[in-house]
């Protein structure tokens, strides 16, 4: 039952047909005698190396969109078809991916493809061009003809803009700009990823950050530009959905954690990589940088907060302590003090701590030196953390058995403030708006809550998208 609660979301099959698949299963392999797989082999090459991202309905490069298999055939600006099945030298697209003096055209302003790959992609425009998408992953949606919910997604992410004029909610191939009050939707930012992990707002409020994908297939790091609702830059990145966009203080940087025990960092005017780290064993779920946005911090599946110095991309230490047992599972959510180099997790046993980034002291097997102060336990695994715009509070939300539950701490004593149980569903992310007089929840059940930030009491609670009848299948 909560299997089909989760997807219950238009379409439901396609998410239920690749939440199973592996990263190996997506991986093209190179030319054999045999036919050559569109969705196997030749996509995620056009994704890996970016030319959906670039080419796609919410950014149109050169009027080409790749992800619209007949307009991937048709071509853009250009008078010269794409791609003519049976005939490569026909076909615009391999004169562009085709390097000459070791340049091609695309992709632009990167590597070109690898001889294998080039290879790969002709014979498959020799063998016909087919396109063998199983139709229930073929559903495309765009600004014109965004997600239909035949149910309230489950809610992963949502957070105030800086200024508290805008509330993103991250829903299904969407992220939903909202009222701050709830009172009605402002946009919707549609692009590839089905599965919304997070979303950040830039420090100026001006942009938003967005990561997740399609499970076991790709992950998509997304930059929206606010004042004109549209995508600035899409980085497609590995083989499953990524987690944890976060901004760097000074606005230059975004970083996300990955699923292949990696985090990363990249500059979001040109989209170039700047920080590359492998130090975790597990998961990175969340990720935060530094005040003076020089170093990065990372919390993951394998029980442990790691610091990274952005500039050198060196790992420079263990936040939490390395003991065995030590920490009762895994990390899964962080926050950054407004102003201090302080970290806010919580994970799996359920009390969200507070680490200083920085260690002054010699490690001695068995501390925890950098751990300011452990809070009180909550039912459950924690989901969200976060602290209030002055620092003051902290707010964090949990699942425990289907029962979803929030409570509000002082920052500077752990004093329980007030506590809040949600029956209805697990409770997987939180926020506090711009001056902590009220606080967002959201989760399992699809519902958004609003919260008066002083005793918890409910204000307001709404469904974040039209939900419309299912249509019976005669």
């Amino acid at each position: 039952m909560k299997l089909f609660r989760l997807m219950a979301f238009a379409p439901v099959c396609a998410a239920l047909l690749v939440v199973n698949s592996s990263a190996d299963d997506a991986k093209p392999a190179a030319p054999a005698d045999g036919p050559i797989s569109f969705f196997k082999q030749v996509a995620p090459i056009f994704r890996t190396k970016n030319c959906t991202g670039c080419h796609q309905p919410a950014k149109r490069g050169g009027e080409y969109v790749m992800t619209d298999f007949a307009g991937m055939l048709k071509g853009g600006e250009s008078t010269t078809a794409a791609i003519v099945p049976g005939q490569p030298a026909k076909s615009n697209l391999i004169a562009q991916i085709t390097p000459k003096d070791g340049k091609a055209e695309m992709p632009k302003d990167a590597p070109p493809l690898s001889a294998d790959e080039i290879a790969l992609i002709t014979k498959w425009v020799e063998q016909g061009a087919k396109d063998d998408t199983p139709m229930s992953t073929r559903q495309q949606y765009d600004a014109e003809h965004p997600p239909v919910y035949v149910a309230a997604p489950v809610l992963r992410c949502i957070e105030y803009s800086p200024k508290g004029d805008l509330l993103a909610v991250g829903g299904y191939h969407e992220v939903l700009l909202h009222k701050p009050d709830g009172s009605g939707v402002v946009a919707r930012l549609v692009g590839q990823s089905e599965r919304i992990e997070s979303a950040s707002f830039s420090p100026d409020g001006k942009s938003l950050a967005v990561t997740g994908g399609s499970p076991g297939r790709f992950g998509e790091v997304q930059i929206w530009d606010l004042e004109k609702k549209a995508l600035k830059l899409s980085l497609m990145v590995g083989y499953d959905t990524c987690y944890g966009a976060a901004w760097s203080p000074n606005g230059k940087m975004v970083s996300y954690g990955c699923p292949d025990n990696t985090t990363h960092a990249f500059d979001v005017e040109t989209g170039k990589q700047v920080l590359f780290s492998g130090a975790h064993n597990d998961w990175v779920l969340d990720t935060a940088f530094s005040a003076a946005s020089d170093h990065l911090v990372s919390v993951s599946r394998d029980m442990s907060m790691k610091l990274v110095e952005v500039g050198t991309q060196r790992f420079i230490d263990n936040i939490t302590s390395i003991t065995p047992g030590a920490l009762k599972g895994g990390l899964i959510c962080l926050d950054r003090h407004p102003t201090k180099d302080e970290f806010l997790c919580g994970g799996s046993d359920g009390a969200p701590k507070v680490f200083k980034m920085i260690r002054t002291q010699v490690r001695v097997i068995g501390d925890n030196a950098n751990l300011i102060r452990e809070y009180a336990p909550m039912p459950g695994r924690v989901y969200g953390v976060r602290f209030s715009r002055d620092g003051n509070k902290i707010v964090a939300g949990s699942s425990n058995d289907g029962v979803g539950h929030i409570w509000v701490y002082n920052a500077a004593d752990g004093a329980v403030l007030w506590k809040s149980e949600v029956p209805e569903g697990g409770i997987y992310t939180v926020d506090f708006n711009h001056d902590g007089s009220g606080i967002i929840a959201a989760g399992f059940d699809g519902d958004v809550r609003l919260l008066n930030g002083a005793d918890g009491k409910m204000i307001k609670k709404f469904t974040p998208v039209e939900i419309k009848p299912a249509v019976a299948v005669k």
